[in-house]
């Protein structure tokens, strides 16, 4: 099993940046595949960005050229630099990993992320 906790959001106008973070614990981290996904209000939960073990790298169409996911095996922690960001981006964005034998998802508790002038 791994434990994720979010960190890194918060409030920023039209255009900013933001870098969520996080943190993982528990297990071997190289051996799960790493994902961003958000959930605005009333909609559902989208995936954001997503890596591989071997870091191989896809992303919403929406985010694509604005948003990069990254990873630090050593470190246990996965990042999602968000630049550019506009009102729509606003959302809870959750960490979830996923093992490459079992394919069993965990989530973290989510990290706030508000775009407002």
């Amino acid at each position: 099993q791994v434990q994720l906790v979010e960190s890194g959001g918060g409030l920023v106008q039209p255009g900013g940046s933001l870098r969520l973070s996080c943190a993982a614990s528990g297990s071997v981290f190289s051996r799960y595949g790493l994902s961003w996904h958000r959930q605005a209000p009333g909609k559902q939960r989208e995936l954001v960005a997503r890596i591989t073990t071997g870091s191989s790298t896809n992303y919403a169409d929406s985010v694509r050229g604005r948003f990069t996911i990254s990873r630090d095996n050593a470190k246990k922690m996965v990042y999602l630099q968000m630049n550019s960001l506009q009102p729509e981006d606003t959302a809870v964005y959750y960490c979830c990993a996923r093992s490459i034998s079992t394919r069993d998802d965990y989530w973290g508790q989510g990290t706030q992320v508000t775009v407002s002038s």
